[in-house]
């Protein structure tokens, strides 16, 4: 399969499972999404691909903020106000990544978004609707 044939196929895969998806997925994919691009932007620094970098880590700061705009402050309570603040820290390291083009902190916040990716995972099925 060329490329190009291969793209158009991962955006209708993606398109199809967007459309397919529960709220909770919707955020599970976003995390997947943005961890994977963090592995590649890790990859970009070390192969000092600058270019490549500044566009993958603007599309997970892009991802952060959907993450962020999704919280429900009205039924998150305190954990909404712990993930907005832990969502900001993440952009602030991301931003500092870009800058020096250093992994340190894309490793720190990669662990820090797998950790909460976990926890969203665990949750329970009849608890994902309410």
């Amino acid at each position: 399969m060329n490329q190009a044939a291969m793209k158009q196929y991962q955006t209708i895969g993606v398109q199809s499972g967007v459309t397919d998806a529960s709220s909770h997925q919707l955020i599970s994919m976003l995390m997947a999404g943005a961890l994977d691009r963090m592995a590649s932007a890790r990859g970009a620094i070390i192969r000092g691909e600058i270019s490549r970098k500044g566009e993958l880590l603007s599309e997970i700061i892009a991802i952060i903020d959907s993450l962020r705009a999704s919280l429900d402050h009205s039924r998150g309570g305190e954990i909404s106000t712990n993930l907005t603040s832990l969502y900001d820290y993440i952009e602030q390291c991301l931003l500092r990544a870009n800058l020096d083009s250093d992994v340190e902190p894309l490793d720190e916040v990669s662990s820090l978004l797998a950790e909460i990716k976990a926890g969203w995972e665990l949750i329970p099925v009849d608890a994902r609707r309410a």
